[in-house]
């Protein structure tokens, strides 16, 4: 399946916000790995978008039936 149908299935099943959460993790490392090679600015637009993906995870939460 493409991205867009994986996203659909996943919104259809009620799994959105643990499609995103997986997502978040492999945030993870990418912020790890950047603050290992001193790529600070890198690292904090990393952990910027963790915390965007972390709220929409709310609202899926709260907003899905």
């Amino acid at each position: 399946m493409g991205i867009q149908a994986t996203f659909e299935a996943a919104y259809e099943e009620g799994h959105t916000g643990t499609l995103l959460a997986l997502g978040a993790i492999l945030n993870l490392v990418a912020f790890f790995g950047f603050l290992r090679i001193k790529r600070d600015y890198r690292a904090r637009g990393v952990m910027m978008a963790t915390i965007l993906t972390a709220m929409i995870i709310l609202v899926f939460k709260f907003l899905e039936p």
